[in-house]
């Protein structure tokens, strides 16, 4: 007898014990319930969180009025002067004045913040 022909018989019969011939079979909603659960904690820890992240920031944005300090997302602090549908003309200071996007302004800080600083 060769090597061989003793490998084969040992390995259909631990293909056998694996496959779980022992009379009981896998619970189908076992794994759904798993799935579930991620599911679960995916919405509360990631989607949730950052959509009311999102859902303030376009508030921010839709609350911008003229004479309101804010801080970009560069970290340029300045007094909005214009408000256009998607651009702000923000003074930097006395004769200084750039076009940002609205969705680059990350804050509103309190007035008085500019001369504080």
């Amino acid at each position: 007898m060769n090597l061989l022909e003793t490998l084969i018989p040992a390995a259909h019969a631990a293909t056998d014990s694996v496959a779980g011939t022992t009379g009981t079979s896998a619970n189908p909603f076992g794994s759904f319930a798993f799935l579930a659960v991620i599911m679960v904690v995916f919405y509360f820890l990631l989607w949730r969180p950052q959509s009311k992240r999102a859902k303030q920031h376009r508030d921010l944005i839709t609350n911008l009025k003229v004479g309101d300090e804010v801080i970009t997302s560069g970290g340029i602090l300045g007094r909005v002067d214009k408000v256009n549908d998607s651009f702000l003309v923000v003074t930097l200071a006395k004769d200084l004045s750039v076009h940002v996007q609205k969705s680059a302004i990350s804050s509103v800080v309190p007035k008085g913040t500019l001369e504080t600083i």
